[in-house]
């Protein structure tokens, strides 16, 4: 008999919102069916997955690879809405979607093919200073104000992922950078994105 290796994940699908492994996102959760699934998960296993959608249509099409995120705060409101901070745990693959009779949207999902619970190597000399370097040409070209002091400071996983949680890359750049299978790819494919969107930017760039 074969062993089925997907679990089941509620969903939160949502453009341009990244999760890596040991990574933090924070969420203001304020629609009804995103706020049942805050309240579902908070009673049962304080997951969620994020994951992003392919296009606008409702229910939009989803990408195959998400993250699923561990509920590490989370504040209520009177008003039913949430502030939670989700702390990533692994990504996963899209199996299947599943029927369900809850307002969010669950799926199948398979961690099997990501080695996410192992902490990655440091980045070669190089290749940091090539990502530092990326950065600064890049905020420096949209006039972000960054203290740059404190970003030497970060660890490169933590570098690296958290610009690419907040660089105003598309969908499919995002993606790209989720799926990468190492922190040595992510940070090359991330250094060339920084140049391409620096250089492109006023030709309303896109990777789709």
């Amino acid at each position: 008999m074969a062993t089925r290796t997907g679990q089941r994940l509620s969903i939160f699908p949502l453009g341009g919102a990244l999760l890596f492994p040991r990574s933090l996102l924070p969420l203001h959760i304020f629609e009804p069916r995103y706020r049942a699934m805050v309240s579902d998960a908070l009673a049962r296993d304080r997951r969620i997955a994020m994951i992003q959608p392919r296009d606008a249509a409702e229910p939009p099409r989803l990408f195959d690879v998400g993250c699923i995120g561990h509920i590490r705060e989370v504040k209520s409101h009177d008003d039913g809405r949430f502030d939670i901070i989700l702390e990533g745990v692994s990504r996963f693959r899209l199996l299947r979607e599943l029927d369900v009779t809850t307002p969010f949207r669950q799926v199948e999902g398979d961690i099997s093919g990501f080695a996410d619970a192992k902490e990655p190597e440091p980045l070669a000399s190089i290749v940091r200073a090539s990502i530092e370097q990326e950065a600064r040409r890049f905020a420096d070209a949209r006039g972000y104000a960054i203290d740059w002091t404190s970003v030497s400071r970060l660890d490169d996983e933590t570098l690296v992922n958290a610009i690419a949680q907040i660089a105003p890359f598309d969908p499919a750049a995002k993606q790209a950078l989720l799926e990468a299978v190492s922190l040595d790819e992510r940070a090359e494919l991330l250094a060339q994105f920084l140049g391409f969107f620096r250089r492109n930017d006023d030709d309303d760039a896109t990777l789709q």
